[in-house]
């Protein structure tokens, strides 16, 4: 059906995503050579031909136990370059949660641009482009690549789901920070398309003085509606949990919290106990290994397969998507 020069392959462990994906292209995943050796390296080996062909390698950079960061970073790196060693004609990652994001600005004097480096290191292993999710802040990470990326934005998908849940509710999308205005408003952009409602928006001040938050202000209308957090990220969660409690102290009737990376570290996890919130959605670029059971259940995890699905084939002529039906 499609044009079987184009090789898929998945380096995380957890490969549902990436079948999920698979499956949207009707392609299978290329199988491929995972040898880990006693001091800690390893090494990755396409088991087939990739002369002439091109890959598409998806792979999510958080890290988990045995698995850092840096470990999944160098292992993409090197994976990458050796498809093109190999005579690969194009090669495109995909990394739905794209490490180092957060670190694209000098707050204090010396302080390293990490997001820039990450981007020398993909052009020095020869990416050819670059696919991810949600990026902490669309402008720098677009400055930091010199080859072609590609923001999937999860306003649609966050958007379609609580239409869907929250029909015939005044409704407000607030940002919790002045940074993630801009998310915000194309999340209460889709939000009134799909739910034919007006939905208002609202935002939290923040300040950030090396680790500690400040700033009280809630601005919008949120007494009597339906608040709906959206962000980025849930890393800590002392952003988000500012946010609900202005919110809840503003009067909202309901308030829920959309973002599009859960990363639950530290207490965060904590945050699901909140009674205040009735849901947590989240989308499966991290999946929430580090939720116990009792917490999973109160996350819910969207599919972003079909967005990933879109982009892959729109850079890649002789392929289409499945419906997403």
């Amino acid at each position: 059906m499609f044009d079987n020069a184009l090789q898929l392959y998945a380096l995380d462990r957890d490969r549902g995503a990436a079948l999920r994906v698979a499956s949207r292209l009707g392609l299978p995943l290329a199988a491929y050579e995972h040898l880990h050796f006693a001091d800690g390296e390893n090494k990755l080996r396409a088991l087939e031909t990739v002369q002439g062909r091109d890959a598409v390698v998806i792979h999510s950079l958080y890290g988990e136990p045995g698995d850092s960061v840096n470990d999944k970073l160098c292992r993409l790196l090197f994976f990458c370059a050796s498809l093109k060693d190999a005579g690969a004609r194009r090669v495109t990652a995909v990394t739905p949660y794209l490490c180092y994001a957060r670190e694209d600005r000098r707050a204090e004097p010396n302080d390293p641009l990490t997001l820039r480096y990450v981007a020398a290191l993909c052009e020095a292993a020869r990416i050819d482009a670059l696919l991810t999710l949600d990026v902490h802040d669309l402008a720098a990470f677009e400055n930091a690549f010199r080859i072609p990326v590609r923001n999937l934005e999860t306003a649609e998908l966050l958007a379609a789901h609580f239409a869907d849940t929250l029909g015939g509710q005044e409704l407000i999308a607030v940002s919790p920070d002045a940074g993630g205005i801009k998310r915000a408003e194309r999340f209460r952009r889709a939000l009134e398309r799909r739910s034919g409602g007006t939905v208002a928006s609202g935002y939290m001040e923040k300040f950030r003085d090396r680790g500690a938050l400040s700033g009280q202000t809630l601005t919008g209308p949120v007494q009597g509606r339906t608040a709906i957090i959206v962000d980025d990220l849930l890393s800590t969660g002392a952003t988000l949990r500012r946010a609900i409690d202005a919110c809840a102290a503003a009067g909202a009737a309901a308030i829920h919290v959309a973002v599009a990376h859960g990363l639950f570290t530290e207490s965060a996890a904590t945050l699901l106990d909140d009674a205040r919130v009735g849901q947590f959605v989240l989308c499966d670029s991290v999946p929430p290994f580090r939720l116990d059971a009792p917490h999973a259940a109160r996350v819910t995890v969207l599919d972003s397969s079909m967005p990933i699905a879109v982009a892959i084939a729109a850079l890649h002529p002789g392929l289409s998507h499945q419906s997403a039906s």
